[in-house]
């Protein structure tokens, strides 16, 4: 029979052993079909465009797409040859929500969107990493160096309760 002792010093073991909880890591790939890829003008391929998804020369991989509200951890890696990428996370109230945008900058306009956080101008090859607190709702991930926004770098994250 074990006394309260040894099962004091049981549980304490294991709670030691037991890693804390660090929040969800999100897996996020940045990419292009790189090449000289024509960007001189956005295919319209933004969030709530509805355009055509298959013709996107560039995109930005998830390995969740829906996660528990919390601390959150965008690992994230261009997977780029030679061009530049970013990872920007913005808050949205759904998934047809078109982002405010600036046509003669061809980027999407900071300033009066909100954004929560971000992996700035990644190199070709090249890691970084965001950690942030998310609530429940929708969130646009994106690139905004002029056109990638448009040529189809975005994609949309769930956060529930």
């Amino acid at each position: 029979m074990k006394t309260h002792k040894s099962i004091y010093l049981a549980m304490l073991a294991l709670t030691l052993a037991t890693p804390a909880f660090a929040g969800t890591t999100i897996n996020v790939k940045l990419w292009d079909k790189g090449g000289k890829m024509d960007m001189s003008t956005g295919m319209g391929l933004g969030i709530g465009m509805h355009g055509d998804m298959t013709k996107a020369i560039m995109g930005i991989d998830i390995d969740k797409k829906k996660i528990k509200a919390g601390k959150v951890t965008f690992s994230v890696t261009n997977m780029s040859k030679e061009t530049v990428h970013e990872l920007i996370v913005s808050p949205i109230n759904n998934a047809d929500e078109t982002l405010p945008y600036l046509n003669n900058e061809n980027r999407v306009d900071e300033e009066h969107g909100s954004h929560l956080g971000e992996v700035s101008e990644l190199n070709g090859g090249a890691t970084g990493a965001l950690t942030i607190n998310l609530k429940p709702g929708m969130y646009a991930l994106f690139c905004n160096i002029p056109n990638h926004y448009m040529d189809g770098m975005w994609t949309l994250l769930e956060v529930t309760k």
